[in-house]
């Protein structure tokens, strides 16, 4: 199943009033442009980096300009927070998992993002049952062709970032991953929207923990996303489309009468989890959720972004291109990671409805392979 993760009741009660936390102080040829799309260049390279490691680029976020409303004490508070749950982790997961929910949906600090990332998707656990299993992969020569498109790939992804410049150490930590999982996963091999997942995760920990991260994602939470049929992810535009036509019947409509697949713009949101799409600050949040909850994070906030990006404004939209052209314009603007995440957990959505527009879409798309079979 494309969702199946802890369950939660994600259209109500979404701020947990934590009582402790009130404490705290005030067809698929498109897929080959993926890992290059709007591809970053090292010219014009600032000389100090951005709190996030970005030199310049669509990635940059400028220091005199910050929507983050967390003061340094409350970070810290949050922090200490985060280290006692790491204490107990277990417990916390089976006894406590909305208290959980509520911390990653209000931000991991950065302090703590990369062991919580670990803990949540459940890479710590196996990474300490496989010692030396990334080590044995990496001593293995590979799939000649994966490793070719593995290395053609790697310079391409995050230039500006000061880990993945020309010479930076990334680059050969990013080589390792990917290839470490193409002989992990033969059958999957390598997809060039892998590239940018494991990029952010190698800004976040060191490669051995990325790996086991890596593994998780492409194989728990995104499952079949990233083999040669794409079958996940196609049946999760399916799911989109139904959900779509639920919350926002008149941007459904609008986008059916002007023949726009969803595919088009939900390559970039979901096979590479917003990170070629959004700010830098939006990005860690979502995947601070994401990978709490699930494929319905992916699923809300884009959601939510067709909504903010389309809302009262399909009059102005008049073909296809201006319609993707508006979404475009919302991605490259200065958006509040709150405020994407507060209209995500808005929408009337319950995990009911998510069961049921899977099964139904499951179901058909079933139905349509048998029937071209004969």
């Amino acid at each position: 199943m494309a969702y199946a993760y802890p369950e939660d009741e994600m259209a109500t009660n979404h701020h947990d009033n934590d009582s402790d936390d009130n404490t705290e102080p005030s067809r698929m040829n498109h897929v080959a442009n993926i890992g290059s799309a709007n591809c970053d260049t090292e010219e014009g390279m600032g000389v100090i980096a951005d709190k996030y490691g970005f030199f310049g680029g669509p990635y940059y976020t400028d220091p005199e300009i910050s929507l983050s409303k967390v003061d340094s004490a409350t970070i810290r508070y949050r922090e200490v927070k985060w280290i006692d749950m790491f204490a107990d982790w277990e417990k916390w997961m089976s006894k406590r998992f909305d208290k959980v929910k509520g911390r990653c949906r209000k931000g991991i600090p950065s302090a703590v993002r990369s062991r919580a990332w670990q803990y949540l998707c459940g890479a710590q656990v196996v990474l300490e049952n496989n010692p030396g299993r990334f080590e044995e992969y990496l001593r293995q020569t590979g799939d000649p062709v994966n490793i070719e498109a593995i290395k053609k790939d790697v310079t391409r992804q995050y230039p500006q970032h000061e880990m993945f410049t020309l010479g930076g150490f990334g680059r050969e930590d990013l080589l390792s991953v990917l290839k470490a999982y193409s002989i992990h996963s033969p059958a999957v091999g390598y997809s060039q929207a892998q590239a940018p997942i494991a990029g952010v995760l190698l800004m976040n920990m060191p490669a051995e923990q990325a790996f086991w991260c890596f593994v998780a994602i492409c194989d728990k939470y995104l499952p079949g996303y990233y083999d040669p049929t794409m079958e996940g992810f196609l049946l999760d535009c399916d799911i989109y489309e139904g959900l779509l036509k639920k919350t926002s019947r008149n941007i459904y409509k609008h986008i059916k009468k002007h023949k726009i697949e969803h595919y088009s713009y939900m390559m970039n949101w979901f096979l590479c989890v917003f990170c070629r799409s959004l700010p830098w600050d939006c990005v860690l949040r979502i995947w601070d959720m994401f990978l709490c909850e699930g494929v319905k994070v992916l699923f809300r906030v884009s959601l939510a972004l067709m909504k903010m990006a389309l809302g009262g404004k399909l009059k102005q939209c008049t073909n296809d291109e201006s319609t993707l052209a508006q979404l475009e314009k919302l991605q490259k603007g200065l958006l509040d990671p709150d405020v994407i995440i507060e209209e995500s957990l808005k929408l009337p959505l319950t995990e009911r409805d998510f069961e049921k527009e899977h099964h139904k879409r499951l179901r058909k798309r079933r139905r349509t392979t048998a029937e071209a079979a004969h």
